[in-house]
């Protein structure tokens, strides 16, 4: 018997488990992002997290605060530092765009995944409005009838 392979995509997509908890997503925007070659290689390594991470736009630029990619394990001295500021690579009409939503009360840019698009690194960012107590009790109500929904419908065949 020859051992199963592991599924590439699955160790190099990073995915901002709470943010659709949390968050009302209202427009998403494909970015890339400045980083350094033992960033790269620590992402391709799966050693990231974005749960924590927010977007700002400083001097007409868009920058990523509280991401988090561990030293490369087989760097040197000039290993980056894990949870610097990174710059977002985006068109002038997004960031335009994203400021004037960003200048409303509520909303907020969230980084929703990092993943690899051919060899570069990709940020999936999103305009979100933050939600209430009560409207995440109820899209955990939604979720617990079509989870039993679907059981039924399982059951049924």
């Amino acid at each position: 018997m020859s051992a199963q392979k592991k599924d590439a995509k699955r160790y190099t997509e990073v995915r901002n488990a709470k943010a659709l908890r949390d968050y009302f997503v209202d427009e998403r925007f494909e970015a890339g992002i400045a980083l350094q070659g033992t960033e790269v290689k620590s992402i391709r390594a799966g050693k990231a997290q974005i749960s924590d991470a927010f977007g700002k736009v400083e001097r007409g630029e868009v920058w990523l605060h509280n991401v988090h990619i561990d030293q490369y394990a087989f760097g040197n001295i000039n290993n980056h530092d894990a949870r610097r500021t990174r710059k977002l690579l985006l068109h002038a009409h997004q960031i335009r765009k994203i400021a004037q939503a960003l200048g409303t009360s509520g909303r907020a840019l969230v980084p929703l995944r990092m993943y690899f698009k051919d060899a570069l690194v990709k940020v999936e960012v999103a305009l979100c409005t933050g939600k209430k107590l009560f409207d995440k009790r109820e899209t955990l109500k939604k979720q617990a009838v079509t989870r039993d929904l679907d059981k039924s419908l399982k059951f049924r065949r």
